[in-house]
């Protein structure tokens, strides 16, 4: 059997190394660094049962706030899952997002997009006292998770501006490799101690946890 596949684009980032953005008769187009899928293709299968399971749950979302905004693959689904949502998205890499743009469809007017640092935007939005009722943590350079984003400064810092009775997800990889797998469930674990409920969810290779708002008390 003949797989067709075509790449589109392909350069060198300084965050996440090389971007290439395929074409497949499979998966359609998605943006993949250093071999492993951000944005499209089977990621958007995986973020579709995501949230299928937040509109099952009857959340409501005004406003929602991706860290991570890769592609754009999420901010897509949250805007066709929630029409009235105003979507905030943050990255760090500018080749990312305009490779998104061009190719996957991110649109500006849709999505008021940042470039800058994750941990950098919360503190600001910490300041200005910002809520969002959906946060989307997916903070990762390739296939790494920089380990500033477990830290229980981060947490804590991102418990603080969801508001109540929002969720905030945070997803990493679970694929058949024990420190990978290790390394997420110890994340699992630090979420318990800022979130009321974390919920465990395995759409395929990916982790991901669904936390609630923290008591008023923490």
């Amino acid at each position: 059997m003949v797989i067709f596949e075509k790449t589109l684009a392909s350069v060198e980032s300084p965050y996440n190394g090389r971007l290439k953005v395929v074409k497949s008769l499979a998966w359609g187009t998605y943006i993949q660094a250093e071999g492993l899928t951000q944005s499209g293709g089977v990621v958007e299968s995986i973020w579709k049962k995501v949230l299928g399971k937040l509109k099952k749950k009857n959340l409501e979302v005004k406003n929602c706030l991706i860290l991570g905004l890769g592609g754009g693959t999420v901010a897509k689904l949250v805007n066709s899952t929630w029409t009235q949502a105003k979507v905030y998205g943050v990255d760090i890499d500018h080749f990312m997002v305009s490779l998104g743009e061009k190719y996957l469809g991110l649109d500006r007017k849709k999505v008021k997009i940042k470039v800058a640092d994750a941990l950098d935007f919360v503190l600001n939005e910490l300041k200005r006292r910002k809520k969002y009722d959906l946060i989307v943590v997916d903070l990762y350079c390739g296939s790494k998770f920089p380990e500033k984003f477990s830290s229980d400064k981060f947490l804590k810092l991102v418990s603080k501006i969801i508001s109540k009775g929002g969720v905030v997800l945070f997803n990493k990889l679970y694929t058949s490799d024990l420190k990978t797998r290790k390394s997420a469930l110890i994340l699992g674990r630090k979420l318990e101690r800022f979130f009321d409920e974390v919920e465990y969810f395995y759409p395929q290779a990916n982790l991901v946890f669904i936390c609630s708002k923290p008591s008023i008390h923490r």
